[in-house]
């Protein structure tokens, strides 16, 4: 299977989303970028921030749309014409409501679960061939405690452990990257049980 070539961090621009569930694809991103050395400016014609990284020997493009979360497939899909890459060699990350927060899980096509960026992409690609990261924010219990949920920002312990599940789909990237996502798949998915 074909290596990423692009990383995206799906969220909301603006100081008031910065801590929020709803950014959990944006702290990816971010996290990446901190780790592997690359730097965000805005790049207009993308609709978003994009940086350069290089990992596992790869130059691989991170991208947070600015168009908020319900309009990303607008940023996603001009990156991949721009840049010349196919959606099978993009991950979208995103804050995921089924996955508990501490858990990342890695996955391949599919629908867009009701997540806004996801529906939007999917709906401009017409398809949904690409990889996705869900990163687990939990669920409130009840439908109609999504929004304020998602829009809020996490407790300490939930942050916490957000973010370490982050660092676990951080250190499987390059095998991602590579190429090799089946292992970083085994990898991410049994890491911390």
């Amino acid at each position: 299977m074909a290596g990423l070539r692009l990383i995206v961090g799906l969220g909301n621009p603006g100081p008031e989303h910065t801590r929020t569930r709803h950014n959990a694809g944006f702290w990816f991103v971010d996290a990446l970028a901190e780790k592997f050395g690359g730097r965000f400016g805005l790049e207009s014609k993308l609709f978003g921030e994009t940086a350069k990284v290089e990992i596992a020997g790869q130059n691989v493009w991170l991208l947070k749309p600015a168009t908020f979360m319900n309009l990303s497939g607008k940023s996603v899909t001009a990156a991949l014409r721009y840049w010349k890459i196919e959606p099978e060699e993009a991950l979208l990350a995103h804050d995921e409501l089924d996955l508990p927060p501490g858990t990342a899980r890695l996955k391949f096509d599919g629908g867009h679960g009701g997540q806004n960026g996801l529906r939007d992409t999917v709906r401009l690609l017409g398809h949904g061939k690409f990889h996705r990261l869900r990163v687990g924010i939990g669920h409130p219990g009840h439908k109609d405690k999504v929004t304020p949920w998602v829009l809020g920002r996490p407790g300490q312990g939930d942050e916490a452990a957000i973010l370490r599940a982050i660092d676990d789909a951080i250190d499987v990237m390059p095998l991602a990257v590579a190429g090799d996502i089946n292992e970083a798949m085994k990898r991410l998915h049994t890491a911390r049980t």
